[in-house]
């Protein structure tokens, strides 16, 4: 596995558990049946596992090591989910037989993965005939905003920096389609959808999140360790988010790309 860019400081956690099925599932969400065995792999904060859990008979969730999938299951235990397991797993090598799951999903997690083809693989391993194989993922050079401001510029610079080198693609969104190709997925739909955040109390939680991100989580430790950036470096850039929070033409698009596939 390849380190997790973003790490676990409250934070990131503080925008993963905004995540709800309707606002980052959408697509798949017409697919689901009440009968549904559904697989959430890399469920994180658990918010959109417990909704979907909500929909489906069961659900597996998977993260990569006890201590994160210990935030899973406090988000599901506060939410009285009793039809959902927990795995730990690896992406690139499901500890499930073949053909197990009606539903494969994976949110924000073929960004971070050492080989994302392989991950698709395995995916459609454990996904029965019929079913589906669902991701969704961002793609960070597709993000705009306005207006613009220099150090926004130089954070996402140093972001895709820091992602791939970890062995992770910040740009995962456009290549979900040839991904899927390359692993052999079949009746692969593409499509995308966008966060946006424009109105005051909007931009004051996405523009205050990464005000404190870019100090405090596992990416500004990154950055100042590997010699790409310096703590005063970093305090520009939390300034310019506080800045850009507080302009009333404020406004931000977060691209992601979805993908359906069809198991044959």
């Amino acid at each position: 596995m390849t380190v997790y860019t973003h790490g676990y400081d409250e934070s990131v956690l503080r925008s993963h558990r905004s995540r709800t099925a309707e606002n980052s599932a959408a697509y798949l969400l017409p697919l689901l049946k009440p009968t549904d065995h559904l697989l959430d792999v890399g469920a994180g904060a658990g918010t959109i596992t417990a909704d979907l859990a909500e929909i489906v008979r069961d659900v597996t969730a998977t993260e990569m090591g006890p201590d994160e999938l210990s935030i899973t299951r406090a988000t599901l235990a506060e939410r009285g989910a009793g039809n959902v397991d927990f795995r730990v797993a690896d992406i690139h090598s499901l500890p499930f037989a073949d053909a197990v799951f009606d539903v494969t999903h994976a949110h924000q997690v073929l960004q971070h993965v050492a080989d994302p083809v392989q991950a698709l693989r395995e995916m459609a391993r454990v996904t029965k005939p019929g079913g589906v194989v669902a991701v969704r993922d961002s793609d960070y050079a597709g993000f705009c905003w306005w207006p613009e401001i220099p150090a926004l510029d130089t954070w996402l610079r140093l972001y895709r920096t820091a992602a791939r080198a970890n062995g992770g693609e910040p740009d995962a969104g456009r290549r979900l389609l040839s991904w899927a190709h390359a692993a052999g997925l079949g009746a692969a739909t593409a499509t995308s959808s966008t966060w946006c955040y424009a109105t005051p109390a909007e931009r004051a939680w996405w523009g205050g999140m990464w005000a404190d991100r870019i100090l405090n989580s596992a990416i500004a430790q990154q950055l100042t360790r590997s010699g790409l950036a310096t703590p005063d470096d970093l305090r520009e850039i939390s300034d310019a988010w506080k800045e850009w929070a507080e302009h009333e033409d404020g406004w931000y698009s977060v691209l992601h790309a979805e993908l359906i596939s069809r198991v044959e």
